[in-house]
């Protein structure tokens, strides 16, 4: 199977499954998967409660990136990993160095490139549901694949009836820092919410996924509701506290209107970076907007 800049083969359906990433952790945990996995690693939320009982079953290597080595002391017979960063040296290791070892790897479609390039395409909801399915193939559960993909497809289409969205309306997507702030650009995950939705994404000019800009530039664009990340780890501006603390008391962001009139949301990190978990954001964001709607 292609994927990315290399391929993926093995042998057989495999039995010994490395997860190194949160979101394809849950997209096996969803496909029924737990008693193929060895091990987990790198969580950012707390895991999706409907797949808690499943994912206790599975050991936990790290919280954050495992060493090489205790990767290979699990005896993998394959390695899953949603971030191109995962397979550097700074990560975990490289694809190549798992190869040497035989040990095949498979990286998210959506996340081939590193994080901070520039997109020539935005990645799409299709490209998720890609994701499952050729996860699902590679374990040979191809059934299992297309039913969740349904079910995720029935979520969306559910979210976009119950949305009551303008074109007019934009949305801020806020992720992470308080100073030159991490917003959401037009390629990831909060912009297949706002194109799903039918918002206008207050950045949807930029085509790299997370720019860091100004707040001048934010007060400029006078988003109408804002995305706020509520983000488990406890960098500066990470965590819904912090920023609600900031738009509040900052004199310039305090005077934003949609701040002013409480126009906001949190979302988990999980939510907004592209996964399983993307859809959830979908049906939250439909919630709110309606909400908003009914004032």
């Amino acid at each position: 199977m292609p994927n990315c800049d290399g391929h993926v083969s093995v042998s057989e359906p495999p039995r010994r499954a490395v997860s190194l990433n949160q979101s394809t952790t849950e997209i096996m945990l969803a496909l029924g998967l737990a008693d193929r996995m060895v091990g987990t690693a790198t969580w950012t939320d707390p895991v999706d409660p409907a797949l808690a009982a499943e994912n206790a079953r599975v050991p936990r290597l790290s919280d954050n990136n495992p060493s090489f080595e205790s990767v290979l002391a699990t005896e993998p017979d394959v390695v899953l990993g949603a971030y191109q960063a995962v397979f550097t040296d700074e990560g975990v290791a490289s694809r190549e160095r798992f190869a040497e070892l035989g040990v095949p790897t498979y990286l998210s479609p959506a996340n081939c490139l590193p994080e901070e390039a520039p997109l020539a395409e935005p990645v799409e909801l299709d490209d998720i549901y890609r994701e499952v399915q050729e996860i699902a193939t590679i374990f040979d559960v191809p059934q299992r694949g297309e039913a969740l993909v349904a079910q995720l497809r029935q979520r969306v289409a559910d979210a976009q009836r119950r949305a009551v969205a303008h074109r007019d309306t934009s949305v801020l997507f806020w992720f992470a820092r308080t100073e030159s702030p991490y917003v959401a650009g037009s390629t990831g995950s909060p912009a297949i919410m706002t194109r799903t939705l039918g918002v206008r994404n207050a950045y949807d000019d930029v085509r790299s996924m997370w720019p860091q800009v100004s707040w001048e530039d934010v007060l400029a664009r006078n988003p109408d509701l804002l995305v706020l990340g509520d983000l488990t780890r406890d960098g500066e501006g990470d965590s819904l506290t912090a920023k609600r603390g900031f738009l509040r008391t900052d004199p310039a962001m305090s005077r934003l209107p949609a701040v002013g009139a409480g126009r906001w949301m949190s979302m988990t990190g999980t939510e907004m970076n592209i996964s399983m978990r993307t859809i959830t954001g979908i049906e939250r964001l439909a919630d709110r907007l309606a909400e908003l709607e009914r004032r």
